[in-house]
């Protein structure tokens, strides 16, 4: 996802315990906006485990596809958002979860072959994350992690310049965990940042649903990658463990 993160520089509370019973802060029309965000959002996360399924069948997934994602986010980025336009954009959206779908084909078939609980796990992980730390921007006060802007963007240029010095001077392991770790911190937050965005902007007005799903169906996705490649090395050591504890135990036999 390093390569899109571009995409993101464009986008102290405390939490009473009345403030957990509702959401009275936001008004009628903030809440019917984010019921359809978080709508589209469901259905572009099905439609790219869709994009994912026809990858393990067809082997669809790669560069062009990758390459396709981004162009259709940046073409929905561009039409404007009017009555007359839902249909094609929805459309581009649904086209860009599908492609990005088969462009993690490949890397959930080498997890299916670790272990096939890894992928339902992480789907499960970054749902119930992605709940609470949206959960937690709509109950916070307004505007109070909207700061999260600059420092996430500030984040994400120096991930990128580390993915880059790796890709330039080759990638340690200590360094391929930093990127890891660091960048599942940064989209777990951005999840916070992107939700008090979408609600400031609809409490201005702009009620683009479409773009808002977009926002958080990337920020989705880049958390899902990632706790799918944590919770595949920790099965991985699970299984080093298992069988040097094995290969000890045969060896005192003898």
């Amino acid at each position: 996802m390093e390569s899109f993160t571009s995409y993101f520089e464009g986008r102290n509370a405390n939490v009473s315990f009345d403030a957990l019973k509702n959401f009275n802060a936001l008004s009628s029309g903030v809440q019917k906006h984010l019921q359809r965000v978080y709508i589209t959002l469901t259905a572009a996360v099905l439609v790219a485990a869709v994009g994912v399924y026809a990858h393990t069948l067809l082997n669809l997934g790669g560069t062009l596809t990758h390459l396709g994602f981004i162009g259709l986010t940046i073409w929905l980025t561009m039409t404007p958002a009017t009555p007359a336009q839902e249909g094609k954009r929805m459309s581009l959206l649904m086209g860009a979860a599908f492609l990005q779908g088969c462009s993690l084909g490949t890397l959930v078939q080498v997890i299916l072959a670790i272990d096939p609980s890894i992928v339902l796990m992480a789907f499960l992980g970054t749902t119930a994350v992605f709940a609470c730390f949206s959960g937690a921007a709509l109950l916070a006060q307004r505007r109070s992690y909207l700061y999260l802007g600059g420092v996430l963007s500030s984040a994400v240029s120096v991930m990128m310049m580390l993915h880059l010095g790796s890709w330039l001077f080759g990638r340690s392991a200590a360094m391929f965990q930093l990127e890891l770790y660091a960048g599942l911190l940064v989209f777990c937050a951005y999840v916070i940042y992107d939700t008090q965005v979408i609600v400031e902007r609809a409490v201005r007005g702009e009620k683009d649903h479409i773009k808002h799903a977009l926002d958080l169906f990337v920020d989705f996705v880049a958390i899902f990658v990632r706790l799918m490649v944590i919770l595949a090395q920790n099965e991985q050591k699970k299984e080093r463990r298992e069988r040097e504890k094995r290969n000890k135990s045969n060896t005192v036999r003898r």
